[in-house]
């Protein structure tokens, strides 16, 4: 008899031990990515249009998340994006390349910085991809020098709405 319920306690141990592994199971495996900027390659394609992002000068932008990377052909891409709300992810980091330490046409991977904190000059009357063409930088002084040899105005990231984004390219040097 005691050897019965010793093969029942077994049985019930595996069987809950069974139970606990499965349910493991049951929970999808977190991606892990790291938080910091991700460099940009020849063959990466703007995660809006679909266009291949070193094609164009100019800073580009970034969204890191734990899912994986969505690259940008622009910084003005990016936050258009980035606004629409269910773009929103609690987690979810933004880099700009910073042009006060990068040249305009070639974009330095080691200079991205935070979008949320750059300062933006729109206005400048410079190429880059499609649409709005906001220079990013990480230093006000810059953004300052950048707005004021060009007829820009400087932004903070608050500042930018969807319709500054809309607006005729002609329109954007036009400040206030």
């Amino acid at each position: 008899m005691e050897q019965l319920s010793m093969k029942r306690f077994y049985s019930t141990l595996l069987a809950v031990v069974m139970g606990l592994m499965l349910a493991g199971c049951d929970k999808p495996v977190q991606a892990t990515a790291s938080e910091g900027p991700v460099g940009f390659h020849r063959s990466d394609e703007c995660h809006v249009c679909g266009m291949v992002i070193s094609d164009f000068p100019g800073p580009k932008g970034e969204v890191v998340e734990q899912g994986g990377v969505k690259k940008f052909c622009s910084t003005a891409e990016m936050i258009g994006w980035w606004m629409q709300p269910e773009n929103h992810h609690q987690n979810a980091k933004l880099y700009v390349h910073d042009m006060g330490k990068s040249h305009w046409d070639t974009p330095d991977d080691a200079h991205l910085i935070d979008a949320k904190i750059a300062f933006y000059v729109l206005g400048t009357g410079l190429k880059g991809a499609m649409g709005v063409v906001l220079a990013s930088f990480a230093d006000e002084a810059a953004a300052q020098k950048v707005a004021a040899d060009t007829g820009g105005r400087v932004l903070r990231f608050g500042d930018i709405d969807l319709a500054l984004l809309q607006q005729p390219v002609g329109m954007s040097h036009m400040g206030h």
